[in-house]
């Protein structure tokens, strides 16, 4: 466990690029309709239905459900380029880690603090991680077992925050406007005879999931056979006047990830890379790309807890970071700003819409499917971090609202030992469910390193084997990407890396994955593992039932799109 409660752009700007905050005029300030945002729908918010505005203007045609966005299942698509280690050629050394302080001292109550992380660790679903930053110091940090400070997490629709930066940059540079027209971005992608509103499409109609479309595109530009999908989003159907009203819309940011490409020469990553990932100590980073070669700027970037928290930071200061004006604090402003409205100021996703960002009801967050966020207070002066494995993602913002703001003081508190030693205990116990059951079986000797051949079925898998004869079981599967030995510590989990799964992120295709697995005997003849991919929302359970000569293998998910548990594997041996 890594948690702990311890004593934590340098560009000018022109202020007309970004608009005053108030979206294009009147009209587009208000929700004809509602698009739900994808995969990222709360329980409250059902896809496709429009709340109840009074102010919405009459007549307008329904939305139509994009439940899925960019998060769901899609083609195997290639692994982005690996994030750099540190500071670039000629760059100065930049400190990675922010620094650390008590609750107290930063004007928090270390018992305010614990109603927060056990209301998470109670949440149905996972928690994976949390990071909650005071005045600019971490003064909580917690990674439920066997998540841990050094992984990389998905942070799904999250990435368009960051992508929204990138943006601004480029505006700031002068290499696009967000008044610009789309269209004339991409004329060799342009069909011969684009839908009329397509051709009225702006940058910040992108920015603003206001492009016109009542159906998300993104699905279909992934079903091209010829990879194109900027080509297949210039080509598809857009019924409505763009800037018109809020339709959450994941193949907008797709396409503003592709004119950054387009104007800069570069990918967003590599374009973000010394203005904005060095700057603020975020390395390692993993961003897929789609067939042509464009980040997935709707959804594909991993990043650590602790770069959620700075680059939430980043944002509350104005674009500051370390006395230097990193980000410019015009965008900063206006992107946070409700630029058009998404409902009448009920639940949690009926707070307004920047660019790229949702919102809240206290400040403005980055917001991803299953539980990823970074939530930005700038009243309280606090940023909270959020990795998940979970569908409740009211839930989650619920105890924000609920639990973390009645333990805001406006100055500080005196240091309160017993209640920090309390925060810390609870934080350094997280953990996930583990398998509750025997260290070994009569059946050990059997079934150990059986090789048993599987029936055909829907996963691939092709044959089951665990070794039982050290002191660590080694769970062996072979499918089409060939033969997968993961560790299955008794009592306590196991890391390492594995290709098993490789895809379970669905948004890019790696060698291999970050994984944690721990087992036990849950009965004489069942041997129950999970299976923890660590750098993902995702855990498996993975039950082995060994009968005379077969084993049933039964693998279920905590958290998917479709259904959570497979069909039912059949070795025989």
């Amino acid at each position: 466990m890594h948690a702990s409660a311890r004593a934590v752009l340098l560009l000018a700007f022109f202020t007309a690029a970004c608009g005053d905050g108030a979206g294009r005029d009147a009209t587009s300030s208000q929700l004809p309709a509602f698009g739900a945002p994808g995969s990222d729908v709360p329980s409250s918010s059902a896809p496709g239905s429009a709340p109840n505005d009074p102010a919405a203007p009459v007549g307008t045609p329904p939305a139509a459900s994009n439940a899925g966005g960019s998060e769901s299942p899609g083609p195997e698509l290639p692994l982005g380029t690996a994030g750099a280690d540190g500071a670039g050629p000629g760059a100065a050394p930049q400190a990675t880690s922010l620094p650390r302080s008590t609750p107290e001292a930063e004007g928090l109550s270390s018992a305010g603090v614990l109603a927060v992380v056990a209301a998470l660790d109670d949440l149905a679903g996972e928690i994976h991680s949390m990071m909650l930053v005071r005045h600019g110091k971490v003064v909580a940090e917690a990674w439920w077992a066997p998540y841990a400070a050094e992984d990389i997490h998905v942070t799904y629709s999250v990435t368009k925050s960051f992508n929204s930066t990138a943006v601004g940059f480029a505006v700031a540079e002068g290499l696009l406007g967000i008044d610009d027209l789309v269209l004339p971005h991409f004329p060799e992608d342009a069909p011969a005879a684009p839908a009329p509103q397509m051709q009225n499409m702006r940058v910040r109609d992108l920015l603003t999931m206001s492009t016109g479309h009542q159906v998300d595109p993104l699905n279909a530009m992934r079903a091209r056979t010829d990879g194109q999908w900027v080509r297949g989003f210039l080509e598809s159907a857009v019924p409505l006047q763009p800037g018109t009203f809020f339709f959450y819309n994941s193949s907008a940011a797709y396409m503003l990830g592709a004119l950054v490409e387009k104007v800069t020469g570069m990918s967003v990553e590599e374009y973000l890379e010394p203005r904005l990932f060095q700057p603020l100590g975020i390395s390692g980073q993993l961003w897929g790309q789609s067939p042509e070669g464009v980040n997935l700027t709707e959804g594909g970037l991993s990043v650590k807890t602790e770069d959620l928290a700075k680059f939430g930071l980043s944002y509350l200061q104005g674009g500051m970071w370390n006395g230097e004006q990193v980000l410019p604090a015009e965008w900063a402003t206006a992107a946070t700003a409700s630029q058009i409205s998404t409902g009448n100021g009920s639940g949690n996703y009926g707070h307004g819409y920047g660019y790229q960002f949702w919102r809240s009801q206290v400040g403005y967050r980055a917001d991803g499917s299953l539980g990823q966020f970074s939530f930005v207070l700038p009243e309280q002066d606090i940023v909270l971090a959020v990795t998940s494995g979970t569908t409740d993602l009211d839930g989650v913002m619920n105890i924000v609202w609920q639990n973390l703001l009645p333990a805001v003081s406006a100055g500080a508190l005196p240091e309160d030992p017993a209640a920090l030693a309390a925060l810390g205990a609870r934080m350094t116990s997280l953990a996930l469910p583990v398998p509750d059951g025997a260290m070994s079986s009569s059946r050990v000797a059997d079934v150990s390193l059986r090789r048993y051949a599987a029936a055909q079925n829907p996963q691939g898998i092709q044959a089951i084997q665990i070794d039982f004869s050290g002191a660590t079981p080694l769970l062996s599967i072979e499918d089409a990407d060939g033969k997968h030995s993961i560790p299955v510590g008794l009592g306590q989990w196991v890391r390492g890396r594995t290709g098993f799964k490789k895809r379970i992120n669905e948004l890019f295709d790696t060698p291999e994955q970050g994984i944690a697995a721990i087992g036990a005997w849950t009965a004489e003849d069942t041997f129950e593992a999970h299976l923890c991919f660590n750098e993902t929302p995702y855990t498996m359970t993975a039950s082995f039932k060994f009968e005379a000569e077969r084993v049933l293998a039964d693998m279920s998910y905590n958290v998917r799109w479709g259904n959570a548990k497979e069909a039912q594997i059949i070795g025989t041996r």
